[in-house]
């Protein structure tokens, strides 16, 4: 039974982005151990793969804003013991940063990672002991894909699965068909108006949709309050940690999401999704779901999409005639 190590720390949808690694490898070796080393935020999103063995948790982010507290170096002491006790056959940085590239240096095994051409920061490379070509041109999950097959020495798998599942999130907001609004993201360049989603949520209102406007902080919840005091049939949920946003998810006729991590675990979920993209590109990183899957890319830099184009995206899926 081999035991094998994932290093994948963030962000959300580059987290997602590596489920499939983890299904393709449980295809090709049934019985081996998984484990992931990922953001403590994301270690519930990765625990929900049954082929993961353990969730490993890092907090770069909480350490790098002070790297001389003690307390983080105690947590990095944790980190390292957590690793210690395992002797890895194959350990997979699909990152390729510097930062994944030494965290991989604190697990015991055959580091593999992509080569100097391939990686997103060229020196990463030199923190691996056997490196691989995979062309840059490709999606972010092929890639992840294509390096863990040349890792382990087999054939990529034709079937593309996320292989997480989640229960659907039990509310008085979610006893009715609904549509969830993912209109907050990371940057403001990739925000869609909020005019744009008024004339979206108003049209799927009368259709008789309940609409959900999920939030992470002060700024969101602010922007989800305005948009419900438009929408006649629109919830503002409570605060909801991540696996209760799955489950949110898990449950939606459909989702409608900007560039930010939870449209992708939307269609990790299976469900019908329209990713909106209006200040970053989706051809190497957009929502992916494989050929005939309910997902569609809209909109590109600095070319919005448009509320019809989006609402007929919305049919095609809801009704199973996406191209």
């Amino acid at each position: 039974m081999p035991n094998i190590l994932l290093i994948k720390t963030s962000s959300l949808g580059d987290v997602v982005h590596n489920l499939p690694v983890a299904s393709d490898i449980r295809a090709r070796f049934p019985r081996a151990r998984i484990d992931w080393v990922v953001e403590e935020a994301y270690c519930d999103i990765v625990g929900m793969h049954p082929a993961v063995h353990r969730a490993v948790p890092v907090a770069l982010r909480r350490w790098r804003g002070n790297v001389l507290k003690p307390a983080h170096w105690r947590e990095f002491g944790h980190f390292r013991r957590a690793l210690s006790g395992m002797r890895y056959d194959c350990v997979i940085d699909s990152q390729g940063l510097i930062k994944s590239a030494l965290l991989a240096q604190a697990a015991s095994g055959t580091r593999h990672g992509y080569s100097g051409a391939s990686a997103r920061e060229p020196l990463a490379a030199r923190f691996y002991d056997v490196v691989h070509a995979v062309p840059r041109d490709l999606h972010a999950v092929v890639r992840n894909r294509r390096l863990a097959a040349l890792a382990l020495g087999y054939e990529l798998p034709a079937v593309l699965d996320y292989g997480i599942v989640a229960p659907v999130l039990a509310a008085p907001f979610t006893a009715r068909p609904y549509c969830v609004l993912l209109h907050a993201t990371s940057r403001s360049d990739k925000l869609w108006p909020e005019a744009a989603w008024e004339r979206l949520g108003s049209e799927l209102a009368r259709r008789g949709y309940a609409l959900v406007l999920p939030w992470g902080d002060a700024a969101e919840r602010a922007r989800s309050e305005r948009l419900a005091r438009a929408l006649p049939t629109a919830v503002v949920p409570p605060a909801l940690d991540i696996s209760a946003v799955a489950g949110l998810l898990a449950g939606a006729q459909a989702v409608v999401g900007v560039d930010t991590g939870l449209t992708h675990l939307a269609a990790a979920l299976g469900r019908p999704v329209v990713a909106l993209y209006c200040g970053t590109r989706p051809r190497l990183t957009g929502v992916y779901a494989g050929p005939g899957a309910p997902a569609r890319n809209l909109g590109d830099a600095n070319a919005l999409p448009e509320t019809g184009e989006v609402l007929a995206a919305l049919d095609a899926l809801i009704t199973g005639k996406a191209a």
